[in-house]
């Protein structure tokens, strides 16, 4: 598994504005203030702003355990036992197939750097429209990152413990999901590999 570049907001940008008003209330510690949409801002804008961010946040989580997420290891892409997940991006692959977990996450973060490195579906010029199925696309990119967390929550949290990256993880989760969930991003029968996680680290900030 390759490291996927990183993809860069332009300084100077309007985006790379945002992006850093996003960073600074982060700093505050009040995730629920940080992910609402700033006055004035236009939310198309903010929803690409912070999919690029998570993009960015979980191909560096993920990156710090691909040692561990092999093909013996994990010859499915699940969330625990219940839950699996078969890989179609509807035009490469249109019929979902079965396939191991770094195989599947190498399929879904190229699939969404594409997307993102696609200027009409992300502008990064300020005044370029965004296109009508805009939060359509940057919601089926959330729900596939979602599926990225939920594996290595599952799978490969001892990993994870032992690198001690577990509040790295835990705060960047905790930030995605106060954002799909201050805008409606994502389907909450989506969430439920991960429901419990979800209200222990939401209940403590209501």
């Amino acid at each position: 598994m390759t490291f996927k570049p990183k993809k860069n907001i332009p300084e100077g940008s309007h985006q790379y504005e945002l992006l850093k008003h996003a960073e600074a209330t982060l700093g505050s510690g009040n995730l629920r203030m940080a992910v609402m949409l700033p006055e004035g801002e236009d939310l198309n804008e903010w929803v690409a702003v912070n999919t690029v961010d998570f993009f960015n946040q979980i191909n560096m989580l993920y990156g710090t355990i691909t040692d561990f997420c092999t093909e013996e290891s994990c010859p499915v892409m699940s969330a625990g036992p219940k839950y699996e997940y078969h890989w179609a991006d509807g035009t490469n692959i249109k019929k979902p197939i079965k396939c191991s977990a770094p195989k599947y996450i190498d399929y879904l973060m190229t699939w969404v750097q594409d997307q993102l490195d696609d200027e009409t579906l992300f502008p990064s010029k300020i005044g370029v429209p965004f296109k009508r199925n805009f939060m359509s696309v940057a919601k089926t990119i959330l729900k596939r990152l979602f599926r990225v967390y939920a594996h290595i929550y599952h799978q490969h949290f001892d990993s994870v413990m032992q690198l001690q990256e577990e509040a790295h993880l835990n705060t960047s989760f905790k930030h995605f999901i106060f954002f799909v969930q201050e805008f409606n991003l994502i389907d909450r029968k989506e969430l439920v590999p991960l429901q419990e996680l979800i209200e222990k680290l939401t209940t403590k900030d209501r």
